[in-house]
């Protein structure tokens, strides 16, 4: 039987304002929570600065599926009008393509302001995409995401990339999506550990994670189980209810 391809995506935040404290990311939640709708598991997160050779760098890594990358690689951050935004020639410089005046771009624009007049040479810039690059459509704010073969380079703004990647979601391809259980019990989380180890060696295509909590003056422990085989999640999720039972928790609450 042929063991069903998993579809993996990095994202990369750009920013010397989420480095800083200054702005607080909100983007990846929702990023995670659509790639699981469409079958592809977001694996890794990295925040990086304004750095033209840093992002460089990091997209050349995360894209090359050849060499540990993923299927997918997505960036917000940096494609504004400002001298800092250098996220899109900077991808572009990855990938050895010249930024052009895109007339689509610059048509998106133009509807968005209304008035030729508006759109000044720091506006233009949003205008400028790699050359042979294909746009993302941005309803919000006119000015148009990127994507180069399997990077996808988006806006910062939450409003905008949920936009943005809500457009490009529909075709991306992918496998199973990821389905959760959840087992809450009141035990300390060292209780179940040697349990819980046995069970994931015999379910290892299954993941399974332990998060201890302290609500109403007592610890306690949330057994989060995620994995796209159904006879074993419900097998595995099983075995865990009998844990914390075996445990004595009496009434575990299953999720």
């Amino acid at each position: 039987m042929t063991k069903e391809k998993i579809y993996t995506a990095a994202l990369i935040i750009i920013g010397d304002e989420i480095l800083s404290g200054r702005t607080q990311d909100k983007n990846t939640a929702y990023i995670a929570e659509k790639l699981n709708m469409q079958g592809v598991r977001l694996k890794e997160v990295r925040v990086i600065s304004d750095d033209k050779q840093k992002i460089i760098d990091t997209v050349s890594e995360l894209r090359d599926t050849d060499n540990g990358g993923h299927d997918y690689v997505f960036t917000t951050g940096g494609i504004g009008p400002t001298h800092d935004d250098i996220t899109t020639e900077s991808i572009a410089e990855a990938f050895g393509m010249e930024l052009e005046l895109s007339a689509t771009a610059y048509a998106a624009l133009l509807s968005y302001y209304k008035d030729e007049s508006e759109i000044t040479e720091s506006r233009k810039k949003m205008a400028m995409i790699p050359k042979g690059a294909k746009l993302v459509d941005n309803p919000v704010s006119g000015a148009p995401g990127i994507n180069i073969e399997n990077v996808y380079i988006f806006a910062g703004v939450p409003r905008i990339m949920q936009s943005m990647f809500d457009a490009v979601a529909p075709t991306l391809q992918g496998g199973k999506p990821m389905v959760a259980k959840s087992v809450t019990a009141d035990l300390a989380e060292s209780h179940v550990a040697d349990g819980l180890a046995e069970i994931q060696l015999r379910y290892p295509d299954i993941a399974i994670g332990s998060y201890p909590q302290y609500k109403n003056g007592r610890f306690g422990t949330c057994l989060v189980l995620r994995g796209i085989d159904e006879a074993a999640m419900n097998a595995s999720t099983q075995e865990v209810v009998d844990l914390v039972k075996s445990l004595g928790e009496e009434n575990p609450v299953i999720a």
